[in-house]
């Protein structure tokens, strides 16, 4: 078979006629104005990314010695917890008359003094279901629970169907680093069906280092909520800065390893002693410490 768009032939004298030449000439026109275009295409997307680097997660709480004099920083009164909030998106929790709402802050571009919010990302966790047969955790972080985090997510709104109420889980912003919530999906562990009916939340909800943000180099700290919202205690001692958890399916615990700030000054600093908690998610009020 030939390439009827390379090559051309005189069928009265059985010559090929130069149409490769010409076909060519025009390829290589072609390539080069597409070239071009996506030589311009990829400056511009590497200026626009350079321009709109994500500030660090947080905001301020209180004046500091940069800024006392001025009193508004960044567009957040220095004095006060009080800048402008956009809900994200209703997340459907498994329990059906109990509807969340992420709150996050509202940003300004410096670039061109535009306004966005973060968006809901969750964790996952990948799973085959031919391995995992009596374990469908509907690739979940943890069966029963789903993950949920954001930039700059200051909130979470608790909305009771059946009462017609709505609560935020905090009463003042606070940096919320995860929400764990009942699955909306159906869940099960060793063949039995798991029903979560509470919340945890990883928050950095104080200044804890008296710098005058509330940031991620705050106490992180790990909160129990109930079905309704309300708070219930801290599952890991406040004088602990958490940093990660791992899940045991034998005995459905969460593991959460925290570093003790040995020295009170709010903040985590090498060589602090690290300890490992565990959560009983069948009762997450039922918590010890391993080691």
């Amino acid at each position: 078979m030939y390439n009827l768009l390379s090559i051309y032939t005189d069928t009265r004298s059985k010559r090929t006629m130069p149409y490769t030449n010409v076909l060519c000439h025009k390829r290589n026109y072609y390539m080069k104005f597409i070239q071009t275009i996506l030589t311009l295409t990829l400056l511009y997307l590497i200026t626009s990314c350079s321009n709109g680097k994500l500030e660090e997660k947080g905001f301020q709480v209180s004046p500091t010695s940069d800024n006392a004099e001025n009193e508004e920083a960044d567009g957040l009164n220095s004095d006060s917890l009080k800048f402008d909030t956009r809900p994200s998106s209703v997340l459907l929790t498994g329990v059906p008359n109990v509807r969340l709402t992420t709150i996050y802050k509202v940003n300004i571009n410096k670039r061109n003094n535009a306004t966005f919010i973060g968006s809901d990302d969750f964790h996952y966790r990948y799973e085959d279901p031919e391995q995992n047969k009596g374990n469908n955790w509907n690739n979940n972080l943890m069966p029963g629970l789903e993950a949920v985090y954001g930039y700059n997510m200051v909130n979470i709104s608790h909305y009771d169907i059946k009462a017609n109420k709505q609560k935020n889980f905090f009463d003042k912003p606070v940096l919320v680093k995860t929400l764990y919530y009942p699955a909306f999906s159906k869940d099960t562990l060793n063949y039995s069906p798991v029903n979560r009916d509470y919340f945890i939340v990883s928050v950095y909800n104080d200044d804890t280092n008296k710098d005058g943000f509330i940031n991620l180099k705050d106490l992180r700290r790990l909160y129990l909520f109930n079905i309704n919202g309300e708070k219930q205690k801290a599952l890991i001692p406040e004088n602990y800065s958490v940093f990660k958890s791992e899940y045991d399916p034998d005995n459905d615990f969460m593991y959460v390893f925290a570093q003790l700030d040995n020295n009170n000054n709010g903040r985590q600093n090498e060589g602090e002693p690290i300890h490992i908690f565990w959560i009983d998610l069948k009762d997450p009020n039922n918590t010890g410490r391993q080691y």
